[in-house]
């Protein structure tokens, strides 16, 4: 599929005429951007929205400074994962009582797995991918550490494809909605449908597609899903993340890590653990309720607008700079590293340069905020909600001028930080 932007292409005041007739133009207003400033790294953090600190200064001001403990009954305290979950469950396709705002995306990626071999018990094999997020594969390796028969195989190392490495020894196949260095979008519903037909679970990472483009979990037929909520969702830095557990699993699944919060009484303080009905029993410890109330303004942001015209915008944002910079930088040594079909592309752009990092910093510089992953990617990311067709044109006509100047080659932007 092509999607056609000929006349975005034309000239800057085109794109400020697609700006005007936008109809997501308005949403740009609920989100807090600092002036001049082209913020391309919403794959990485999304801005804060404007009600956030209403959120927080509320939970802060009069539900904790005021009305201390009570607020855990009287401000919906307790209720808060369960609550979120709710607002969140419509975003990616899942019908209520299946979804659960509660610790990272890494422990909930460690529940999920744990429940999906508890529910093949007689599996010994996990797939995943070579190039999945780092994470992933760091926690797949921790439940193959503690569990002796079970062993991982990942696409692109121990076959070249999922079809090849299924067979009636796989347990779960866990895999990321969009590839977080590339920005390819995998076809789910059809990856699912091979799971199932081989007698395995299927988890789904949805950390880079969650509030960007839509998400059908129950329709593909997904068995468990986890994501965070500090990129598209815009939830602030390190926001709880969520599991969702299909209804058909949830009085089967068992939760490895079996905290109170799980508990059927938590506060009957038994000794012995037993489980909560449904998705609460696969909540761990006590939640963090300030980080809980700053995600509540990104969600009913994400809550508020159709995602089918959110992706449609995403398609046209990236196209538009696909297609800029493969006319102006091919010359520099810069590599179109994402597909090149809109179809099979997630809400990024990810280009190869060498001195991708120096390129970066530079742009940095300019107030144009996008990142880099080694070893030489750079990560444009791109947020329907508040970024402008004009910021496309400018941040592409800002990364040819780097390019062009060899601005990059400045001392300064080759001193590299913690956090890339």
């Amino acid at each position: 599929m092509s999607i056609n932007i000929s006349s975005l292409l034309e000239s800057r005041t085109a794109c400020e005429k697609a700006d005007a007739a936008d109809p997501l133009a308005n949403r740009r207003e609920e989100f807090q951007l600092p002036q001049g400033l082209i913020y391309l790294d919403g794959n990485s953090l999304g801005p804060m929205p404007k009600k956030a600190l209403e959120h927080l200064e509320q939970a802060i001001r009069n539900e904790w400074a005021e009305e201390l403990i009570s607020s855990w009954n009287n401000a919906g305290w307790w209720e808060l994962p369960q609550t979120l979950g709710e607002m969140i469950a419509p975003v990616v396709g899942a019908a209520s009582g299946q979804l659960i705002v509660s610790d990272s995306t890494s422990l909930n990626l460690y529940k999920t797995v744990h429940a999906a071999l508890g529910l093949r018990p007689e599996r010994t094999v996990i797939i995943s991918e070579a190039d999945s997020f780092p994470t992933d594969l760091y926690i797949l390796e921790g439940v193959t550490s503690t569990q002796q028969n079970i062993q991982r195989r990942l696409v692109g190392v121990d076959g070249d494809s999922l079809e090849e490495l299924l067979d009636e020894n796989v347990a779960v196949v866990t895999l990321s909605h969009v590839n977080f260095r590339t920005g390819e979008l995998l076809p789910i519903e059809e990856l699912v449908k091979k799971t199932h037909d081989a007698g395995a679970l299927f988890i789904l990472d949805t950390c880079h597609s969650a509030g960007v483009l839509p998400v059908e979990l129950d329709k593909w037929g997904v068995d468990f899903a986890v994501g965070c909520t500090y990129k598209y969702l815009n939830g602030g830095p390190g926001s709880p993340a969520f599991v969702y557990v299909a209804k058909r699993h949830q009085q089967a699944a068992v939760n490895p890590l079996s905290g109170w919060w799980g508990h059927a009484r938590p506060f009957a303080f038994e000794k012995d653990f037993q489980a909560a009905e449904g998705i609460i029993r696969f909540q761990t410890g006590t939640q963090p309720v300030l980080s809980l109330r700053g995600l509540q303004a990104g969600l009913e942001i994400a809550q508020a607008v159709d995602q089918k015209l959110v992706r449609q915008k995403s398609q046209r944002l990236t196209q538009l700079f696909l297609e800029l910079v493969a006319s102006r930088c091919g010359e520099y040594g810069v590599i179109l590293q994402s597909p090149t079909d809109p179809e099979k592309r997630g809400s990024q752009v990810a280009l190869h340069c060498l001195n991708g990092f120096a390129v970066i910093q530079a742009l940095i510089a300019r107030k144009i905020i996008a990142d880099f992953r080694a070893p030489g990617i750079m990560r444009f990311g791109f947020a329907p909600l508040y970024l402008r067709y004009t910021d496309v044109w400018d941040a592409a006509e800002a990364l040819t001028d780097v390019l062009k100047t060899e601005e990059w080659r400045e001392e300064r932007f080759q001193q590299k930080h913690e956090v890339t």
